[in-house]
């Protein structure tokens, strides 16, 4: 195509997209409502447009809050988690949302004066007309929980195995402190490669002693009950 074509092509896109207001009558509104709900269910945007990213932003938050995530592997799961969590929201606002919009077309074909009759004819048939698309949310959600399920399992698998290992890690760390301190030797924690600080292996040596205690203690009221 010639740079002359490209110009003249571009001309009449522009000179159409000034003819094209989108649909003008209530139905033909509502049936882009529903395609709109369609592309945003199955979207891989995270946060829509017409959707809060400062609320976003808070439902995140809360997860990171609860996980504590350490290491790009489980922040990549917590995002995951949070993720997986807000599209299921949407999916169950959607829902109610794409229903509403069904029943609304079905209004002019119901022949009754009773709102409460009317509406729940409306509904009733949107029901059997949107069988289809209201079986694709379901799949859709079903999906997503999937996936929140194997996030959710993997990412508790990922930190309990980080704990036991911090856990372990601590009780060396404890143990080399603790011959420092009988030597009277002042101990930094990283030449041997420890990511605690002195503080916090002094304050799980103290924990430690202070249960140690309670145990001897516990034992000490048994033996002379017995």
């Amino acid at each position: 195509m010639t740079p002359a074509s490209d110009l003249s092509s571009a001309s009449n896109n522009r000179a159409n997209s000034h003819h094209s207001t989108g649909p003008r009558t209530a139905a033909g509104k509502q049936r882009s409502s529903l395609n709109a709900l369609r592309h945003g269910l199955t979207g891989h945007t995270v946060v829509l447009p017409t959707e809060d990213q400062a609320a976003y932003q808070r439902h995140l938050k809360r997860f990171v809050d609860q996980f504590q995530p350490q290491g790009a592997l489980e922040e990549q799961l917590v995002q995951t988690l949070g993720d997986a969590a807000w599209r299921l929201n949407r999916v169950a606002a959607a829902e109610a949302t794409y229903l509403t919009l069904a029943a609304e077309q079905q209004r002019d074909s119901i022949q009754t004066n009773e709102p409460r009759a009317a509406q729940a004819l409306a509904q009733a048939q949107a029901f059997h007309q949107q069988s289809h698309s209201l079986a694709n949310i379901s799949i859709y959600e079903q999906r997503i929980a999937r996936l929140f399920d194997r996030t959710l399992n993997q990412l508790r698998e990922i930190q309990a195995e980080r704990r036991e290992q911090e856990r372990h890690q601590m009780i060396d760390a404890a143990q080399v402190l603790c011959m420092h301190r009988n030597r009277d030797i002042p101990y930094d924690p990283a030449e041997d490669g420890f990511v605690f600080s002195a503080s916090e292996i002094e304050a799980f040596v103290r924990r430690r002693e202070r249960i140690d205690e309670a145990y001897s203690l516990s034992d000490l009221h048994l033996a002379a009950a017995s």
